[in-house]
């Protein structure tokens, strides 16, 4: 069968991938960024496909060529400067369902997740259910898959984020309170849609996907802390007013183009709990889920794993560090700072009004830097030009004033530091 995977090197995509490869099913992967896909999954056609645009038939027809099935897995958590999450929830989804309508494509496999509801806490849940119901009304042989929270041996979102709580030292904190959440691994999640495929599958069903065991987030995340090896912490519950300031500034640099998994949606999602009837899934496909123990026990974890967890909330505090870095350093310039810089261009030459030229331009040029460096989509390039900016610095300043080698504050001393510090950032850069 020709399959089309849209969000295909996502979480649940590419899971779902493999696991049709090994099905020897001939497989379309579809996304944004398909660039580093294609060296990831060599085994599947790549197609751009980016939801904030296909909101049409039109645009969706070409995509659809030849296909005999269609495994949606797109989606996105909450509105951002790279995401719209009704657009891509309703508008070009609902135009993928009626192209696939059109076409004769009669199998579609749509990932939607526990909790979409009208009336739903979000429009995260909102625009969930509203794709749901709308592929409800066409005449395909359509399966809606609600998976609970995801856990898988990668990790992005909120899986990430239980990690990353998980390596926190000395405290283990607390979000979401005590509301109910059930897991279900990525390998069950695939198994299903390869199901789903197979020839006398049933249609026109909705499964909500999960272990039966209810867990709490404090339970999950000392689960996790658990597997890495750490000693247990006592959990501490965040205040609401913390909760809030960080979930308000995810949201905010969201819009600068970073997705996080501390969003006001995640956490009003945590907040009305992630409980699903998982028996008619079960009965239907005899799939037995695997627990939280049995999915941890599957993989022991690794240094790598420890790793990630320790360095998960090290990699916003490293950006933020570095763009104050050099927002500081030229908004002092031009302050308090700017007679001692002066001084400083004096004695190694440059004075007047060549030495206020070269002074305000670096210090414009160091806020640029450093404002840059907040927009997601600016900072690998920012990083990049630090790495090449320092070593002329250098250059130029010995050239200049030598003597500073051996300042005991060191400011030639210190970039070197400063070159580590912005290798490890660019190293933790990647969001898959």
């Amino acid at each position: 069968m020709r399959v089309l995977v849209t969000g295909g090197y996502g979480l649940i995509g590419s899971a779902c991938l493999a696991r049709l490869h090994r099905d020897r099913h001939a497989l379309i992967g579809a996304g944004r960024s398909i660039d580093e896909a294609r060296r990831r999954f060599p085994y599947a056609h790549w197609l751009a496909a980016d939801f904030g645009r296909l909101t049409s038939a039109t645009a969706w027809r070409p995509l659809l060529a030849d296909v005999d099935a269609v495994v949606n897995c797109v989606g996105v958590l909450q509105d951002g400067a790279r995401d719209d999450t009704r657009r891509v929830h309703v508008e070009a989804t609902a135009a993928l369902f009626e192209t696939c309508a059109q076409a004769g494509v009669r199998r579609v496999v749509h990932l939607s997740s526990i909790g979409a509801e009208p009336g739903g806490p979000t429009e995260f849940s909102r625009s969930k259910a509203e794709a749901e119901a709308h592929l409800a009304t066409l005449d395909l042989d359509w399966v809606i898959l609600r998976p609970a929270l995801v856990l898988a041996p990668a990790v992005h979102g909120g899986s990430a984020m239980l990690r990353g709580l998980a390596g926190l030292p000395w405290v283990a904190p607390v979000i979401g309170g005590e509301s109910g959440i059930q897991i279900v691994s990525v390998e069950d999640v695939a198994e299903t849609v390869a199901l789903s495929l197979a020839p006398g599958a049933p249609a026109k069903v909705r499964w909500e996907l999960a272990h039966p065991r209810m867990h709490t987030l404090a339970g999950i995340v000392a689960a996790f802390r658990g597997w890495l090896g750490l000693p247990p912490q006592r959990p501490i519950r965040v205040p609401r007013v913390l909760e809030k300031a960080v979930s308000t500034t995810a949201d905010a640099l969201g819009w600068l183009g970073w997705r996080s998994a501390a969003h006001s949606t995640a956490f009003a999602q945590l907040a009305a709990g992630i409980v699903g009837d998982a028996a008619p899934w079960m009965a239907a496909t005899g799939i037995r889920p695997k627990s939280l123990e049995d999915i941890l026990a599957a993989r022991p974890a690794s240094v790598q794993d420890r790793w990630y967890a320790r360095l998960y909330l090290l990699k916003p505090l490293a950006i933020a560090a570095l763009a104050l870095f050099w927002i500081a350093t030229g908004v002092i310039a031009l302050g308090p700072g700017r007679a001692a810089a002066l001084a400083q261009l004096a004695e190694a030459g440059l004075d007047g009004a060549l030495a206020d030229v070269v002074l305000v331009g670096s210090a414009v040029f160091d806020i640029v830097l450093g404002s840059l460096l907040l927009v997601c989509r600016a900072a690998r390039t920012v990083l990049l030009v630090t790495l090449a900016v320092l070593p002329i610095y250098l250059l130029v300043g010995t050239a200049l004033a030598p003597q500073l080698w051996i300042d005991p504050l060191g400011p030639f001393i210190k970039v070197v530091p400063l070159a580590v510090a912005t290798l490890f950032t660019l190293a933790l850069l990647d969001e898959r």
